[in-house]
């Protein structure tokens, strides 16, 4: 036999490698190799029928093998389109999980924009109201006043004048108010989108909303009438004369909050705020009624925090005070608050720093409000009196004392549109109407 490879007989054997070999393959390949022998010898010590029936086993060995693969792949194959039609299954339920979610978040974000609008949209109205109603009012006086001074006498002339122009001179704070009034602003509604969005394909479980509705306001010129700002027939009084100032307890609303109470105001369109002790806000109906109450946490004694009508905080005020700051009003920039251990009224600018102070006779003021004219109302609980201060802390004057019949008087708040407002007692089990008269 020869060597497929160089053509030369072959006559050795390498059994390191099992391998017939001619002289060629041994001196190339099989160098290194140990134990070289004749292919003869090798040959005549073989027993062929038991080489045979080793190498026939070892094919039945791997054949079994092989059977066994192509046996374990065939099911796998199988198994492997279950998998696939259960991993389709998995993904549409997957889908319609998603598409429920989403349709969820649709629905809420929905009814949330409508809520939403709805909110904006009545108080949009409602202004509107108000505003036809101030309209209704400057028609009447103007249609009064070509009528005023016909047939009557100079003196009548000129007091009918000046009522209209008193009348005149409150709607004037009215619109002036209006700069800093928050419904005089464009309302437009939009949805600011949710980040989570743009991942939705990897973060599907973290996904809990589509977006958020937010309300966005711009400011717009008022374009208020320019005789407003003209010099009126008879000089207004910047600040009236707290000397011809008097009060009247008109009637009394029961309320029974029965709860220690720390401050309450007197909003413009005839609601009333009653302020707990602990951080409790209650809104309610100018007849009493309790239309909402806030949660105020967090209120340091030494801070002024200024709030609008959700609790949310606008602004924060670091003053110096020794008692809680319990009785305040917020006006023209300026805050005005009782120290009752202090026994006074400080009036401060946005920053903190005084303006003012009056200590002048008082023995534990309390609450406390301005008037039309900027001049303040102050309850001074331990003497039962209710005392006005000029709005430049200068001057004095007794409105109400004990002799008038105050029972335990402690807040105070007061309507501009009407020249009235409310008092309560310790506990808020009523509301006392007054009346304020400059004379």
């Amino acid at each position: 036999m020869e060597c497929d490879k160089h053509k030369q007989p072959l006559h050795l054997y390498c059994p390191n490698h099992l391998m017939p070999s001619c002289d060629v393959c041994i001196s190339t390949s099989h160098s290194k190799c140990p134990g070289i022998t004749s292919l003869a010898s090798v040959v005549e010590k073989t027993k062929i029928e038991k080489s045979k029936e080793i190498v026939e086993k070892d094919i039945n060995y791997f054949l079994s093998i092989l059977d066994q693969l192509v046996t374990s792949k065939s099911k796998n194959i199988k198994t492997g389109e279950n998998h696939c039609i259960g991993v389709k299954k998995s993904i549409n339920e997957i889908r319609k999980e998603i598409n429920k979610h989403l349709d969820h978040l649709e629905e809420k974000l929905c009814q949330e924009t409508d809520i939403i609008w709805n909110q904006e949209r009545s108080k949009a109205t409602d202004f509107i109201s108000e505003i036809e109603g101030k309209r209704e009012n400057l028609k009447e006086m103007k249609e009064h006043l070509q009528t005023v001074t016909t047939n009557t006498s100079k003196l009548q002339s000129f007091l009918g004048v000046h009522k209209i122009e008193q009348q005149v001179h409150q709607c004037q704070r009215y619109i002036e108010d209006l700069e800093d009034d928050e419904r005089t602003k464009e309302v437009d509604i939009k949805m600011k989108r949710n980040g989570e969005i743009e991942n939705i394909l990897s973060k599907l479980v973290s996904l809990e909303s589509l977006g958020e509705v937010m309300v966005f306001k711009t400011e717009i010129n008022l374009n208020k009438e320019t005789s407003l700002r003209r010099k009126a027939q008879v000089k207004s009084q910047e600040q009236s004369n707290i000397n011809n100032m008097t009060m009247n307890i008109e009637t009394k609303i029961e309320i029974n909050i029965e709860k220690h109470i720390s401050d309450m105001i007197c909003l413009i369109d005839g609601r009333v705020i009653v302020v707990e002790s602990w951080g409790k806000v209650n809104l309610l109906s100018s007849d009493g009624k309790l239309q909402k109450q806030l949660s105020i946490p967090g209120l340091r004694k030494d801070e002024i925090r200024i709030i609008d009508l959700e609790g949310n905080t606008l602004k924060s005020i670091q003053v110096q005070s020794k008692s809680y700051l319990n009785h305040l009003v917020y006006c023209n920039k300026r805050v005005i608050y009782s120290d009752y251990d202090g026994k006074a009224v400080y009036c401060v600018d946005e920053s903190g720093k005084q303006i003012w102070e009056y200590k002048q006779d008082l023995t534990g003021p309390e609450g406390l409000c301005i008037d039309t004219y900027g001049n303040i109302i102050v309850i001074d609980c331990n003497s039962h009196r209710i005392i006005v201060i000029s709005k430049d802390g200068q001057d004095s004057k007794v409105l109400i004392s004990k002799e008038d019949g105050l029972e335990y008087p402690k807040f105070i708040c007061f309507k501009h549109n009407e020249s009235s407002g409310f008092i309560c007692d310790y506990n808020g089990t009523y509301l006392a109407k007054f009346n304020l008269s400059c004379g």
